[in-house]
């Protein structure tokens, strides 16, 4: 029964994996972003550091499906809110640990930099990043699999992805494969999950220098 009800509908299966997968991916990217230029503000002054990492605390108290509830009424139905929510949710681990990475940065060495005539924008980019980005991906991982389940709470709002099967089979469970439905959504968000995570770690591989890897 389970296996006929993923053949019949795998082409819609599929695609909203593809939604699903492309909205978390396109909301990491855009929380990274914003992640990153929070932290080099504020990593250097104690009370702003104190005070993201407060704010980023709280943040992940609020109930993700409340967040979304409250988003409906200025935003409306569809992308909108939920790229709101998940771009939230996913910034605030990438925000704490791009915090604690530049921190953990050796300021001898950012001097030294500096004292060669590297502007303060080079010096961000080319010696406290690199040095702080293992910390940070790991925070990025983190918020990839915390976000893929909150993408599938968007549905709520009538987000895309694979949150709409899992809304759909509760709606009329009992019904006609109404928990084929649900198994589908919450068994393909974990199988997304741990494909991004293993992205996530070639990634690593790929953007992390190896001296820096065996000196972790």
């Amino acid at each position: 029964m389970f296996w006929s009800y993923v053949i019949d509908r795998l082409p819609q299966i599929s695609f909203s994996a593809w939604q699903h997968l492309w909205l978390v991916a396109q909301c990491l990217v855009l929380a990274l972003v914003i992640a990153l230029a929070i932290a080099f503000a504020v990593y250097r002054v104690p009370w702003l550091r104190a005070l993201a990492n407060g704010v980023s605390a709280v943040g992940l108290t609020i109930p993700s499906f409340a967040l979304i509830g409250l988003l409906i009424a200025p935003m409306g139905f569809g992308v909108a809110p939920s790229v709101t929510v998940v771009t939230f949710f996913a910034a605030l681990p990438v925000l704490r640990n791009a915090i604690v990475g530049l921190g953990e940065v050796d300021r001898s060495v950012v001097e030294s930099a500096r004292g060669m005539g590297m502007s303060r924008a080079r010096v961000m980019l080319s010696i406290e990043l690199p040095l702080a980005w293992p910390v940070i991906l790991t925070g990025l991982r983190v918020s990839a699999q915390m976000v893929m389940g909150v993408a599938a709470v968007t549905a709520y709002a009538l987000g895309p992805g694979l949150g709409s099967f899992i809304f759909s089979g509760l709606s009329r469970l009992g019904g006609a494969n109404s928990l084929e439905s649900v198994v589908v959504g919450v068994v393909g968000v974990i199988v997304l999950a741990l494909i991004l995570d293993l992205l996530l770690v070639g990634l690593g591989r790929l953007t992390i220098s190896r001296g820096i890897r065996v000196n972790q």
